[in-house]
């Protein structure tokens, strides 16, 4: 129980730690935030399996090959073309060669009935002789096999005697164009995991705003201490609890990546992830600056919100538009990712909603250290507007949410116009 003596006498910032530390303490320490920790690693589960599934079923994958219906002595040379091929290209590259049957009454074989066969053994069918073949097949395999097929019929006309030159080669570890593709890779998965982290834990802020409201816990703390001081409060509250959610994730992923065996050939993936340009600790520390700044921005729309819904119904109807935008900023973030132009990127990072996704993108992308300095400063300015702004409406309305005037009776829309009811 909060003393009213005593809170007089606080700071706005010692409100507001004493909120935070009463939100924290609550949730942290309760069933439910238990439960909301184990909830992620259900669809990780689920899709860990899936993944290894994929990539089992990828290795076993049979081949079509190409059903040949020619003379012996035509069919054993374009077989030996191919085995010359596929000690170039590789045996996976160069389609099976398979001798099609005779038809049951004793001539050749339909094409089309034999691609039509649901077996799938057969991706193309070659008819015809080598001066004259036949290729039939769907257009996706006709563009896909053609050049390859080709090849092997010249080189049956040559007998398969092609000299090819001795080539020298050196390997190198990477290249400038291989890391700036596997850094723009990096980007993205960064950007995804942070947006799906945002949606995931800014819907608590509205959670645990609405249940207070109801259990009129809010006009206790209303009475006691500042309002700006318990937007404050539970704002930092929440994100400390998701900066909790994160590291046990992460220290359960760790603790899987170590432990749990390469499942899905996840570990070969995550073994070759390319370094982000500033480095994997500078990389981690801005990933987590980012989402600090954008959870503080969301989550002081979402306690405006909050405030504002006077029904768990109205807060459904708000929360939505909200959700959307973020699904829209993600977006945007992702188009500029994908090569629009300089002006696009620099509306991502001057946009203070989209900032921390630009910004960890270029993290991955960038060595350059000083926009992130430059935009942590940026998007702060902005987080002091944004919760100024939101505390202003949140006191304004929290504070008549006990009064049960008319004013707050009337609809939201009416409410976020400050008209009055005809």
């Amino acid at each position: 129980m909060i003393d009213t003596s005593q809170t007089a006498r606080l700071t706005m910032l010692q409100a507001a730690y004493v909120v935070a530390r009463r939100d924290f303490t609550a949730i942290l320490f309760s069933r439910s935030f238990l439960f909301f920790l184990l909830g992620p690693l259900f669809p990780a589960i689920v899709m860990g399996i899936a993944v290894g599934l994929g990539s089992v079923q990828a290795e076993t994958k049979v081949q079509p090959a190409i059903a040949v219906q020619m003379e012996e002595n035509d069919t054993i040379r374009l077989e030996r073309a191919r085995e010359k091929m596929a000690e170039q290209l590789g045996d996976r590259s160069v389609p099976q060669i398979k001798r099609l049957p005779v038809a049951s009454d004793g001539g050749p074989a339909d094409p089309a009935a034999v691609l039509k066969d649901t077996s799938g053994k057969y991706g193309a069918v070659l008819t015809g002789t080598l001066k004259a073949p036949i290729l039939t097949a769907t257009p996706d395999r006709l563009r896909a096999w053609q050049g390859l097929i080709a090849m092997q019929l010249a080189l049956t006309q040559s007998g398969g005697n092609v000299a090819y030159p001795d080539l020298v080669t050196e390997e190198i570890e990477t290249s400038g164009l291989k890391t700036k593709d596997q850094r723009k890779d990096t980007a993205q998965i960064s950007m995804t995991v942070l947006f799906m982290l945002m949606m995931m834990l800014a819907g608590m802020v509205l959670s645990n705003l609405v249940e207070e409201k109801a259990n009129k816990i809010i006009e206790i703390l209303a009475a006691a201490l500042p309002m700006d001081a318990v937007f404050l409060g539970k704002l930092f509250a929440m994100l400390a609890i998701s900066l909790v959610g994160i590291a046990v994730w992460f220290s359960l992923a760790g603790v899987f990546y170590y432990l749990g065996g390469d499942v899905g050939g996840y570990r070969a993936v995550v073994d070759n992830m390319p370094e982000p340009g500033v480095g994997w600790p500078l990389f981690a520390f801005l990933f987590v600056v980012n989402f600090s700044m954008g959870y503080l921005l969301i989550g002081s729309i979402f306690l405006t919100i909050g405030a504002l819904a006077s029904t768990v119904r109205e807060v459904q109807t708000l929360s939505m538009p909200v959700t959307m935008m973020q699904l829209f900023i993600f977006i945007f973030a992702s188009f500029a990712l994908v090569g629009a132009s300089i002006w696009v990127e620099l509306a991502t990072i001057a946009f203070p909603l989209s900032s921390p996704f630009a910004m960890t993108a270029r993290a991955a992308q960038s060595e350059l250290l000083w926009p992130h300095l430059a935009a942590f400063v940026y998007q702060a300015i902005w987080v002091l507007i944004f919760i100024r702004f939101g505390a202003k409406l949140f006191r304004s309305r929290v504070m008549k949410s006990g009064s049960g005037g008319a004013a707050n009776k009337r609809p939201v829309w009416q409410r976020l116009l400050k008209r009055k009811p005809a």
